[in-house]
């Protein structure tokens, strides 16, 4: 979006495309919360699968046929942090089984703590360059954290439906496999790294821009 000019949202209709496609994605995040909440983690790994690919054809599309608005700027990455952060959450909340160091759905709650601070400080850092006019769009490192996000959720729900029992105290339904165990753990952890890095390369810009 960074390369396209930015159009008035009377120009083009607030409830183009990619808005509605947006709005529909905060809805779907909303309603897989709601089955999360109660263990539905197939329900929940369909829903997010397809909110979480209306991120790339709004953009696509706004892109495509230059319908890029200022609430579109706003309301997509808004979007992007509700589906992310809502699932980190859930997920960070499912419980141990036996001794296992992390909880089931292998996201440990101060993995939610860091991907929550990293959006409010971008978010934060964003609203205040743009309001002068700056440019603050998402860097290909943020592009990359938001793909490793999403596979660790996925992985995650996966591993949940089809080896999780939720009920007390919570155990195995079965042995969840080595190579699935070990997948979510990179998708992970490969995640948490870029949502580092993607929110200091935001500071350190940010610094540079108010040394000048």
């Amino acid at each position: 979006m960074d390369e396209t000019t930015v159009k008035p949202a009377g120009a083009l209709g607030v409830m183009n495309v990619p808005n509605q496609l947006t709005i529909a994605r905060l809805v779907l995040s909303v309603v897989c919360f709601v089955f999360l909440a109660f263990n539905w983690y197939l329900t929940g790994l369909v829903l997010f699968v397809i909110a979480a690919g209306t991120d790339w054809v709004d953009g696509y599309w706004a892109r495509k046929y230059g319908q890029i608005t200022q609430l579109g700027r706003v309301m997509d990455p808004f979007a992007d942090k509700i589906i992310i952060c809502g699932t980190f959450i859930f997920l960070a909340g499912v419980p141990r089984v036996g001794n296992d160091w992390l909880p089931a759905s292998g996201i440990a709650p101060w993995m939610a703590v860091v991907v929550v601070a990293r959006e409010m400080l971008v978010t934060a850092i964003r609203s205040f360059f743009e309001e002068g006019g700056v440019d603050f769009s998402a860097k290909w490192a943020g592009k990359w954290k938001m793909l490793f996000q999403c596979l660790a959720v996925g992985f995650s729900l996966y591993r949940l439906w089809q080896y999780f029992d939720p009920s007390f105290p919570p155990s195995w339904k079965a042995t969840p496999p080595d190579w699935l165990t070990w997948s979510l753990h990179a998708m992970v952890w490969t995640s948490i790294v870029f949502t580092v890095y993607s929110g200091w390369g935001y500071v350190a810009t940010a610094l540079r821009m108010l040394r000048k």
